[in-house]
């Protein structure tokens, strides 16, 4: 389960005040996965990484009675002068999981073939959200955060992906970003719409499409 208690964030850019969420209270409830809607620029990216604990509030909190992944396909936190497989390995030793093995299962899922022994500096930005949605997938946490991974990779990597994604969510919940609502009806059980700084909950995932889409006049 994951709480926003009197959520507030508030950007300041070139002198002007933004405020992408205004005091927002809501709860998304253990075993449900989340599929976060709203124009460009409402604050869908923004609540993701404020739910990693990547950004902080401006004011309010956000609690959790469990494990949450880092935005999965997030490749901010690794370090550009060591290897894929370094990186991997400093990951692992954080949230207490087996190196080695780790190690073996991004190795094969990536397919980063030798470029997995070469400084992330060298990678492209497809091999590096390679890498870190196999960082993700290898970890095991009870919410995973998703931030448009089925972008990542060719159609057969896509595939897998997906197949991965849809069997690491047996068992664990997910807070979900994407563009393609057919994405969201196929991976989301409900549905949270975020507008003018507020956050409208659904239990269902069509009806927040469709709040969404009377938002956006379609």
């Amino acid at each position: 389960m994951i709480v926003l208690d009197q959520v507030t964030k508030t950007y300041v850019l070139d002198g002007l005040r933004k405020t992408v969420l205004d005091n927002v209270t809501a709860v998304f409830p253990t075993g449900a996965s989340v599929g976060l809607l709203g124009r460009n620029g409402a604050g869908k990216t923004t609540l993701l990484r404020m739910i990693a604990g990547i950004v902080d509030v401006t004011a309010g909190r956000i609690l959790s009675d469990g494990a949450i992944s880092f935005p999965v396909g997030f490749a901010g936190s690794f370090h550009p002068e060591m290897t894929g497989a370094q990186n991997a390995r400093f990951v692992a030793r954080i949230y207490g999981a087996d190196t080695d093995s780790l190690i073996d299962f991004v190795r094969e899922f990536a397919e980063l073939g030798p470029h997995f022994h070469l400084p992330l500096k060298t990678y492209s930005s497809g091999m590096r959200s390679r890498l870190a949605f196999g960082v993700s997938m290898g970890l095991k946490f009870d919410t995973y955060l998703i931030d448009e991974i089925t972008a990542v990779g060719d159609a057969a990597f896509k595939k897998k992906s997906r197949a991965m994604f849809l069997d690491r969510l047996h068992g664990a919940s997910a807070v979900f970003v994407s563009h393609s609502m057919r994405t969201m009806r196929e991976m989301c059980t409900a549905g949270a719409v975020i507008e003018g700084g507020r956050l409208y909950y659904h239990d269902r995932i069509e009806d927040a499409i469709d709040h969404h889409a009377r938002n956006m006049g379609v």
